[in-house]
C-alpha cells in the first residue's frame, strides 16, 4: 500500500535537497522530501513546461538575499517569472502545493514554520492569479513528492520518525562506497545475515541522495572518500535536512582520529574503520563488528541536526 512509485524509464529523475528548485521544457520525474518544507508544483497546461521548488523557510529578512530557493517568496517568485518566459499567459499555469508539517521530528521542526510556509506558497499564487488545484499540506508526518511533468500527476507518500520494529522485517541497509569491490562484499556480509538485506548499492553522494528517497533505508553505510562529494560533507547535509542512522566505514577513520570525532560531531550513529574488516580475507572477521554496528545504528532515532 506505501510502496514507493516506479519512474518511468523514459524520463530523466531530478532529486530536489532543500533550497533548490528545477523547471524545465521537457517531461521529466521530479522528486524529494518534505517535512515543514513546501514543495509548490506550477505547470502549463498548453506547452508542458513546469517547475517545482523546496523552500525551508516562508520569506527572506535580507533584502539583499541571494540565496533564493530556501525562501518561499524569492523562490516561488523565481519559478514562475521563468515559467512565463516560455509562454506569459497566466491562465495556461495551474499549481499543486505540497507539505508544511508540524514535523518535530527528523524532518523538521517548529510549529509554526509549516503554516507560515504554506500560507506563503498560497499568498504568491495567488499574486499571480494562478489557481492551486490540488494540495496536501499541514498535517504532523512528512512527505516524499514524486512530480511527473509528463502528465502533471504528482504521487504523496508519507513518512515519519517512528522507531522501527525489526522483529517482523529485515533492517534494510543503503550500502555506499566507491569501490564496486567494497561495495559487493560489504552486501554480501549483509544479505548473508538473518534479519538484514541491502536495499541498494551507490558509488557517490548524489547516486545515494536518489536511493535515499526511492528505498527509504533503515541505514546507511557511508565511505568517506569518494569523488564528487566526500562523506563527511555527505553526512552534514542529510544530517541537517532528512537523517538517517549511519555507520561510516573508512580506511581514514581511525579509533580516535579526527577525521572519527568529526563524524562523529556530524551524527553519525558509529564509525568503523575499514581496514579493521580485512575484507578482502573473507567474512567472518568482518561481521564481528560490523554487523552488530548495523544494528545499533538500525534501533536508533536520529534527529535533524541544527
Amino acid at each position: 500500500m506505501n510502496s514507493e512509485p516506479v519512474a518511468p524509464s523514459d524520463l530523466e529523475r531530478v532529486f530536489l535537497l532543500p533550497g533548490e528548485y528545477h523547471i524545465t521544457k521537457k517531461p521529466k520525474y521530479i522528486a524529494t522530501l518534505l517535512g515543514s518544507c513546501v514543495a509548490v508544483c506550477v505547470y502549463n497546461v498548453k506547452n508542458g513546461s513546469a517547475a517545482m521548488n523546496h523552500f525551508v523557510r516562508d520569506r527572506a529578512t535580507n533584502p539583499n538575499e541571494t540565496d533564493i530557493g530556501r525562501f518561499g517568496d524569492l523562490s516561488t517568485r523565481n519559478i514562475i517569472d521563468k515559467l512565463l518566459t516560455l509562454d506569459p499567459t497566466v491562465g495556461n499555469y495551474k499549481a499543486k502545493i505540497y507539505g508544511g508539517g508540524n514535523v518535530v521530528s527528523h524532518l523538521g521542526s517548529g510549529v509554526r514554520i509549516g503554516e507560515e510556509n504554506i500560507a506563503m506558497a498560497k499568498e504568491v499564487l495567488l499574486e499571480y492569479r494562478i489557481p492551486i488545484v490540488e494540495s496536501d499540506v499541514g498535517g504532523t508526518r512528512g512527505r516524499k513528492i514524486y512530480f511527473n511533468t509528463s502528465d502533471f500527476s504528482v504521487i504523496v507518500r508519507p513518512t515519519g520518525e517512528e522507531r522501527k520494529d525489526f522483529r517482523s522485517k529485515n533492517i534494510r541497509v543503503l550500502v555506499v562506497d566507491d569501490s564496486t569491490i567494497v561495495r559487493n562484499i560489504l552486501s554480501r556480509i549483509i544479505n548473508d545475515t538473518p534479519g538484514m538485506e541491502v536495499c541498494g548499492q551507490a558509488k557517490d553522494a548524489f547516486e545515494a541522495r536518489d536511493l535515499i528517497l526511492s528505498t527509504d533505508p533503515d541505514v546507511i553505510s557511508l565511505d568517506i572518500i569518494m569523488p564528487k562529494l566526500d562523506g563527511l560533507k555527505f553526512l552534514d547535509k542529510i544530517m541537517r535536512h532528512f537523517p538517517k542512522p549511519i555507520v561510516i566505514v573508512s580506511t581514514i577513520a581511525k579509533d580516535n582520529s579526527a577525521i572519527a570525532k568529526k563524524a562523529m560531531e556530524l551524527g553519525a550513529v558509529g564509525v568503523v574503520d575499514k581496514d579493521s574488516l580485512q575484507i578482502y580475507k573473507g567474512i567472518e572477521i568482518a561481521k564481528k563488528e560490523y554487523i552488530p554496528m548495523l544494528r545499533t545504528a538500525a534501533s536508533r532515532v536520529v534527529r535533524k541536526r541544527e
